[in-house]
């Protein structure tokens, strides 16, 4: 896309925000990562790929501690997911020591082709699933 970095950030946000993300969140199987925005209050709900291992949901955040939704679990961990059309409640963990490209090898492909293209400093993110 361009070699500038925060540019392509800016690009990609953008584009996330105003046109991706509000299409994503309508669709009913489309795995959402919910979180309390850390200025509003408001829950914040955010397209994500991932996968439930156990009583453990994996994902890696494209822009790490960029994300909105990361700088959200930093605020408060406690968070809800979506996974094939049922909410999961859960706390958030950022696991900066976790290598992310090998993690996206053992989440869904297309998303993890879509991190892996469009993102920047990636981050692995666990969501311990309460019951």
């Amino acid at each position: 896309m361009t070699r500038n970095p925060d540019r392509k950030y800016r690009v990609v946000s953008a584009f996330q925000r105003r046109i991706g993300n509000p299409l994503l969140r309508r669709l009913p199987f489309q795995t959402l990562l919910e979180t309390t925005g850390r200025v509003s209050g408001l829950p914040r709900p955010t397209p994500v790929g991932g996968r439930r291992v156990g009583d453990a949901f994996w994902l890696v955040s494209e822009y790490g501690e960029r994300s909105q939704y990361v700088r959200n679990i930093r605020a408060d961990p406690r968070v809800r997911v979506r996974i094939r059309g049922h909410w999961h409640t859960g706390t958030a963990h950022l696991l900066p020591d976790d290598d992310p490209v090998a993690r996206l090898r053992t989440l869904p492909r297309l998303n993890s082709t879509a991190v892996r293209a469009l993102g920047g400093r990636l981050l692995t993110v666990r969501v311990d699933l309460d019951g």
